[in-house]
């Protein structure tokens, strides 16, 4: 394959990204045809008609709601996006909105603005309406963390050392989360716990057909009244009529969130950011810098790190050639691609096949060139995906 990869991008990628892909000999920009990349943050691509030559897109960011998932696993199109990259200024963001949960911060500024013309009476005004504004502190309370992932548990940890006594959930806890997590932070057996026992709740998980509208009116009934809700996670994780329906009925106190629509704006006891959670140039450029790393590897060398919809699955390069097979996760595939692959006396210098769902991925590293003919033998095997040579 050219190794001049053709790389289109979409919406504004952070210039250390684009440079990262030009230095190894790609040619990257918005006007690129034909490209066999695609590099974006939330371009909506579902409507979008995929070329031939089409074989990776990666997000800088970590939600991929704007890519249809499905649609690139029939035609073999690995999709990356970049987790982690943007946890610190999410969690920062978070941090925030604990603190504007709990004290009428935006109120008070709103409210001091107003006394701009009251001259030499400003400070006694002030004084006097300033218990308005007034609310509970952090310290002592109970923080509920709905999802320990990057961004879950950072927010964890720093609500340990504010003194927040933090409880944490997530069914699919993995072993380099847990060793991030604070020894203080307990682990919910389930999520009602964390419903129960919070005085604060910040939902940390992605969006899919399994957490829309998670947080429902089943789930605020469970509650504790005057509950504060931070949601930094997609809109959909919360049911919005809900959760207003809460509102007006005592049972949440304070919802903030990062998704703003016309239900939500100017709701009493709502408060409505732009979508600021990863709106920092460290973040972009983490953020693009990963995208890039992981498309290239894949394009080079057929590595996948960080897919949402094909196995992770890393090599060390051995022999002279690698075959590439995504395929459909069937019995006896392997066996198969052995078969052709080694018809003409090639030897395998090292391999690897990992599953995902429904769909596989297989890596052989063989001492020798294939022919064109093993080539379209393996990629008329009708459970064959994609097939590439690198």
């Amino acid at each position: 394959m050219d190794k001049n990869f053709r790389i289109q991008t979409m919406n504004h990628i952070a210039e250390r990204g684009i440079t990262l892909l030009e230095e190894r000999g790609c040619t990257v920009g918005e006007n690129v045809e034909d490209p066999v990349g695609i590099l974006l943050r939330s371009a909506d691509l579902h409507a979008y008609p995929f070329g031939p030559s089409l074989l990776a897109i990666a997000r800088s960011g970590a939600g991929t709601n704007n890519i249809p998932l499905e649609q690139c696993c029939e035609r073999g199109v690995v999709v990356f996006n970049s987790p982690g990259a943007n946890a610190e200024a999410v969690k920062e963001l978070i941090l925030c909105s604990l603190v504007m949960s709990s004290r009428d911060v935006l109120g008070s500024i709103d409210w001091v603005k107003s006394l701009k013309d009251e001259g030499d009476r400003i400070p006694a005004l002030v004084e006097k309406g300033k218990s308005a504004f007034s609310g509970p502190e952090l310290m002592g309370k109970t923080l509920g963390v709905i999802g320990l992932g990057a961004i879950g548990s950072l927010i964890a940890n720093i609500a340990v050392k504010l003194g927040m006594n933090v409880i944490g959930y997530d069914p699919f806890l993995s072993v380099d989360a847990a060793w991030r997590l604070s020894r203080s932070v307990a682990h919910a057996v389930d999520v009602d716990e964390i419903y129960l026992k919070s005085d604060y709740i910040s939902v940390n998980v992605p969006y899919t057909d399994t957490t829309r509208h998670m947080l429902g009116a089943a789930a605020f009934a469970k509650m504790k009244p005057g509950v504060r809700i931070i949601n930094e996670s997609r809109a959909e994780i919360v049911d919005d009529d809900a959760i207003l329906e809460a509102i007006a009925a005592g049972r949440v106190g304070k919802y903030v969130t990062d998704f703003p629509n016309k239900k939500l704006i100017g709701a009493e006891n709502v408060i409505v950011m732009p979508h600021l959670g990863a709106v920092t140039p460290e973040s972009e450029e983490k953020s693009s810098v990963m995208a890039a790393h992981e498309m290239y590897d894949y394009l080079e060398n057929g590595n996948i790190k960080n897919s949402v919809n094909f196995p992770d699955a890393t090599l060390e390069r051995m022999g002279v050639r690698r075959l590439c097979i995504l395929h459909q996760n069937v019995p006896k595939m392997l066996n198969s691609f052995l078969d052709i692959a080694c018809s003409t006396g090639l030897n395998v210098e090292n391999m690897i096949n990992k599953a995902y769902a429904e769909y596989a991925y297989a890596m052989i590293d063989l001492n020798g060139e294939l022919t064109d003919a093993q080539v379209e033998a393996i990629r008329t095997i009708p459970e064959v995906i994609r097939v590439r040579v690198v």
